[in-house]
């Protein structure tokens, strides 16, 4: 009985957490300089069969640009591009790192009735001013079971992002 109790119990404690996963595509070794400026494209929204969530790629960037301001002084966002291509084209002046996120998968649930977790997959690339890619990664995350109607996708963002900018400065 009791060891019925001890795996029920850790059953519900492991529904109380998000779980995150960072999968490294490209790494060249090369740290950031945190006093050279960052570029971010704005990805195209996230679609899960027929719904596309409208405001999802403005928050991505959003979330990508308060993780690079928490080591240089200048993250900007261009709402109208979604590659490097743009990117380079709409500048205005010259930045020393552009960041390109895509949005990959984006699964808004009502986890706390359906018990199907939101999900989120993100792929960051990051260029120098002379667009070689420095490094490229996959950031994925799953809800926790016990939302309370209080999670999204978006809020699965924050946590790997600062942790994956922070391992590049």
């Amino acid at each position: 009985m009791r060891a019925v109790s001890v795996l029920a119990v850790a059953a519900i404690l492991s529904g109380c957490a998000s779980t995150y996963t960072t999968t490294p595509i490209a790494q060249t070794g090369v740290k950031l300089v945190p006093s050279k400026s960052v570029l971010i494209a704005t990805p195209a929204n996230g679609v899960y069969g027929t719904a596309v969530y409208t405001t999802s790629g403005k928050m991505t960037a959003d979330a990508v640009r308060a993780a690079f301001s928490r080591y240089t002084g200048t993250a900007a966002i261009l709402p109208d591009c979604k590659d490097l291509a743009c990117l380079e084209k709409a500048q205005t002046q010259r930045y020393d790192y552009y960041v390109v996120p895509e949005i990959l998968h984006w699964e808004d649930r009502a986890t706390e009735w359906s018990g199907i977790p939101d999900k989120l997959e993100v792929k960051l690339s990051i260029f120098d001013g002379n667009k070689k890619e420095l490094a490229s990664t996959i950031i994925a995350g799953k809800s926790k079971w016990a939302t309370f109607g209080g999670d999204h996708p978006q809020d699965l963002l924050p946590e790997p992002l600062n942790k994956y900018v922070e391992s590049l400065y």
